[in-house]
């Protein structure tokens, strides 16, 4: 279950953009925005086969959800961006309509995430591989403390976790981003294949744990795709 103490405002506030990015902050975000749309593109043409693999042992909504939420995402980001925000102010107002527009505990989830991504990033820094690198695991961490779920549990956080490590150590070894990106997608994928083998231990599929099994994670899936086609972006 999500942590009763962190709420969500059901008003949606407007956006604005209350100081300018600095120039390395909006490169960033304009980046951003454009892997947004990359997102809302792969998810909408995979909504059904994710919807189909959350109906084996839950309600069936993740496919439409995550299309909501990145569409709102991605409107979001493209309009701060236009106004000069940086990566923090785009990634907040992203993560906010993703949560307000999403429903149910994935949205939440990537709301949060988003969010805690571009408080790692700001809008006045010089960005780096080292404060890139803060930003994806800040993005994980956010899911984990939220959503209460470990690796082995069954749920995105088994590809986000080996996503952000493998992403972590080939900083460490002098890779630049691009590759580091493609190593930790790589990594992602293959996670979010062995989540068959797994028995779910959250949520409503936790209930119908026996035909999980042989079933890939939706929500794992997702992230495996996204992070796979942001990485068509460097090609």
């Amino acid at each position: 279950p999500l942590d009763s103490s962190i709420v969500f405002n059901t008003e949606p506030e407007a956006l604005k953009v209350t100081k300018k990015g600095n120039e390395s902050s909006r490169n960033a975000a304009a980046l951003i925005a454009k892997a947004l749309e990359k997102i809302k593109d792969i998810i909408s043409e995979n909504e059904a086969m994710l919807g189909d693999l959350d109906a084996v042992a839950g309600d069936g909504d993740h496919g439409a959800g995550m299309t909501r939420g990145s569409k709102a995402a991605a409107e979001a980001a493209n309009w701060l961006v236009k106004e000069g925000a940086g990566a923090q102010t785009t990634l907040a107002g992203a993560g906010a309509r993703w949560a307000e527009n999403a429903g149910g505990a994935s949205g939440a989830l990537w709301g949060a995430a988003l969010i805690a991504a571009g408080n790692a990033l700001g809008d006045d820094k010089d960005l780096d591989l080292k404060t890139y690198t803060h930003a994806i695991n800040s993005f994980v961490k956010s899911i984990q403390q939220l959503g209460g779920a470990s690796v082995g549990d069954k749920t995105m956080v088994d590809t986000q976790v080996p996503f952000a490590e493998v992403f972590e150590n080939s900083i460490s070894q002098n890779l630049g981003f691009i590759d580091a990106w493609n190593r930790a997608a790589v990594a992602a994928t293959t996670a979010a294949k062995a989540t068959a083998n797994l028995t779910p231990k959250m949520g409503r599929a936790r209930v119908l744990a026996e035909k999980s099994i042989g079933h890939q994670d939706p929500g794992a899936t997702s992230f495996s795709l996204i992070v796979s086609t942001i990485s068509s972006m460097f090609k």
